[in-house]
């Protein structure tokens, strides 16, 4: 049964509009609600913990523990913090960003040089270091690099790399000088700081260490460093993530920061840098701003939105596509102060205007509308410029079995799969919109569990590759996990998707929007599971969507209903994941059927290269020559003695340490171990992704 026509798009919003904004707080009333601390910039972190004596130094991470769980309140742009009876904390920020080391102060009689300055700075969480730049706050692309956007920003331009989006032409980088004496010095600080850190693993690696890390990066950064500056701020943050526990913390994010810090640094500071061309310095150095060049008249048609939820920030970031087939976004993310509220400021930013030109339209409407626009501005990365000169009307939308849209997933998905991958290794500022985006028609084959840790989940095919589907956010206040589960139920009902590409050694696909699968001559010779429509158990129907819909369904915004689905006569009764799946795809080894795939032990190598982030070098140190042994003997077992050799390489690194005539570890600057940890750590990601494409051009799971 189909929707009735009154059921709106608005309905389908997991949460209501954004309301006009809450009344601005009454600066001299504390507000005992507000209990999540400003942001500081990270300059501030290294000023401050620099003034401590050595003796206050060794106190600061159990101080900063201890001033965490301190009640917090908020006077207009200070929040205070109550230390004991007598001494009160206070943390001035304008706009959320505590600015100088003037800004914390303290009621303590060893103020300004106290360990309470100290333990406050480091218990907040670290800004971008642009925020300052904004007289008042504004978007933020998914890269959390907060920038004006207009045509009037002439910074260098961004090095675009060589994987373009789709559609995108290529953008040749501009000329850079050589390494002057202050970026080799810089560089060579923070190849000293990350390989310090690395040293000490997550459990050493407190406030102090933070902070060392922090001033290396702001030396790099007023040194034109930027791409390594902005490295070692990631590198900090989840390593106070990991040690607080947060809840946004993951194991691979921190290892892949560390990892770019190093080659960055590793890069900068070797001899080798002086032979650099011109092109590999800028992309090393990276830039301060994004640059937003003249785009003219671009005539765009929505394509779909997301909710972006980060650990600062939240908002909604919407995709279109221009009459050349290239990419586009339009941004509304703002930071946010408290976790609790920022998945319902990211849902309501969905509700909110485009900020293009005079356009009087939402995100949601504007992925299913379009926007004639004259005066555009655009940067290298995709993201559309909102300046004062342009002008942007409202204009009719395009379908995605239509032109332009329809020919992203004319693209065959090889190719597409080989664009992401590549997407993935190019610098943050360089990478093209929409280069990680896999656009494909599939038929849901039900739920099966895959081998993988999260046990049983949904399961598509597309073109004989049987792919795993997972919610492109896990917040439970998202629409992400409720859509999914309702289309898992639904065996043999055909989509056409957009997702993002993860890097696995069996496809998976994080799905971001939903729309109806093409039928007859609009398929265009790509039906759903790669077989023509000749009543196979998996031509099933598709969704069934309300006119204002126009044919898509943004997964993390709305909430599909019931009535979206086909009844069930239009589907094969009896059906499960092994039924639809063909003879040896993952579903089928699932349920009891030969396996096709003998994966390779990979995990024998990264969760040693894991192990030295945790524990550090110590940790390694302690590991068994026997387990090592054995580690090395099943990774040659099944060809794979470079892994081996990088597995007992970094072994050996990790214990090759000088001692004193009493047997006590002497310090070293780690230069070997880091050598051998970053040698392991980038195999390890070179074959991850030979393993990805692998595994999705096997098709039919062999």
């Amino acid at each position: 049964m189909s929707p009735t026509t009154e059921q709106s798009a608005a309905d389908r919003s997991v949460t209501d509009p954004a309301p006009t904004g809450p009344a601005a707080p009454n600066p001299a009333a504390p507000d005992p609600t507000a209990s999540a601390l400003p942001a500081v910039r990270p300059e501030v972190v290294a000023e401050v913990v620099a003034a401590l004596s050595p003796r206050l130094q060794k106190r600061l991470d159990g101080a900063a523990a201890k001033l965490a769980g301190r009640p917090v309140t908020r006077a207009g742009d200070d929040w205070l913090i109550d230390v004991d009876e007598d001494v009160r904390l206070v943390l001035h920020a304008p706009g959320g960003v505590v600015r100088t080391a003037a800004d914390v102060r303290c009621g303590c009689l060893l103020a300004p040089a106290c360990l309470h300055r100290a333990a406050a700075v480091t218990a907040t969480p670290l800004a971008d270091s642009l925020d300052d730049s904004l007289d008042v706050p504004g978007a933020l692309d998914v890269s959390d690099t907060l920038d004006t956007p207009d045509a009037s920003d002439t910074g260098p331009a961004t090095e675009p790399g060589t994987v373009p989006a789709p559609g995108a032409p290529a953008v040749p980088p501009p000329p850079a000088a050589p390494l002057t004496p202050a970026e080799a010095a810089a560089a060579e600080r923070l190849q000293h700081c990350a390989a310090a850190a690395l040293a000490a693993g997550v459990s050493g690696a407190g406030g102090v260490l933070q902070a060392e890390l922090l001033r290396a990066g702001h030396q790099a950064r007023i040194s034109g460093l930027h791409r390594p500056a902005a490295a070692a701020v990631a590198v900090a943050t989840r390593l106070r993530a990991a040690r607080s526990g947060a809840p946004d913390h993951r194991l691979a994010d921190l290892t892949a920061a560390l990892r770019e810090l190093l080659e960055l640094a590793t890069a900068l500071g070797s001899p080798a840098a002086a032979a650099l061309t011109p092109a590999a310095l800028a992309g090393l150095r990276g830039t301060a701003r994004q640059a937003y060049e003249d785009a003219g008249g671009l005539r765009l048609y929505g394509l779909f939105a997301e909710p972006v939820l980060t650990a600062t920030h939240a908002g909604v970031l919407s995709w279109a596509v221009d009459g050349a087939g290239r990419l586009s976004t339009v941004a509304e993310i703002m930071p946010h102060q408290d976790p609790a509220t920022a998945a319902p400021q990211a849902l309501a930013a969905g509700g909110r205007a485009v900020r293009l030109g005079d356009a009087v339209l939402s995100h949601r409407e504007f992925t299913r509308a379009g926007l004639s626009v004259q005066g555009a501005t655009r940067s290298a990365t995709g993201r559309l410029g909102a300046g004062a000169k342009v002008r942007a009307v409202r204009a009719a939308g395009a379908s995605w079995t239509d032109e332009p849209l329809a020919r992203l997933w004319a693209e065959p998905v090889a190719d597409q799969v080989a664009r992401a991958l590549a997407w993935a290794t190019l610098p943050q500022d360089g990478r093209p919109a929409g280069g990680d985006l896999l656009f494909l028609d599939v038929t849901l084959l039900g739920v099966a569990d895959d081998g993988g840790p999260a046990g049983p989940q949904p399961l598509a095919r597309c073109e004989g590759v049987t792919v795993t589907l997972r919610p492109a956010h896990d917040h439970p206040d998202l629409a992400h996990r409720a859509n999914l589960a309702l289309l898992a139920g639904r065996p043999g009902l055909r989509l056409r998707v957009i997702g993002r590409l993860e890097r696995a050694a069996r496809p998976q696909l994080r799905l971001l929007a939903a729309g109806p699968a093409p039928t007859g001559a609009s398929a265009a010779g790509h039906p759903a599971d790669g077989h023509p429509a000749d009543g196979h158990p998996g031509e099933g129907g598709t969704l069934v969507l309300a006119a204002d819909m126009a044919g898509r369904v943004n997964l993390g915004l709305e909430r599909l209903q019931r009535a979206d689905l086909p009844t069930g006569a239009d589907l094969p009764t009896g059906a499960d994941a092994s039924s639809l799946a063909p003879p040896g795809s993952l579903a089928s080894v699932a349920s009891g059927g030969d396996p096709a795939l003998v994966e390779a032990p990979v995990h024998l190598l990264t969760r040693r290269v894991e192990q030295a982030v945790t524990g550090g070098r110590r940790a390694l140190a302690l590991a068994g020559p026997d387990s090592a042994a054995a580690d090395g003997g099943r990774l040659r077992a099944v060809g794979l003695a470079t892994a081996a050799r990088l597995l007992d390489g970094l072994r050996e690194s990790a214990t090759d340490q000088r001692r004193d005539v009493f047997g006590r570890v002497l310090a070293d600057d780690h230069r070997g171990f880091t050598e051998a940890w970053l040698a392991a750590s980038c195999y390890g990601e070179e074959l991850a992704a030979a393993l990805c494409t692998a595994a999705w051009s096997r098709g039919a799971g062999v």
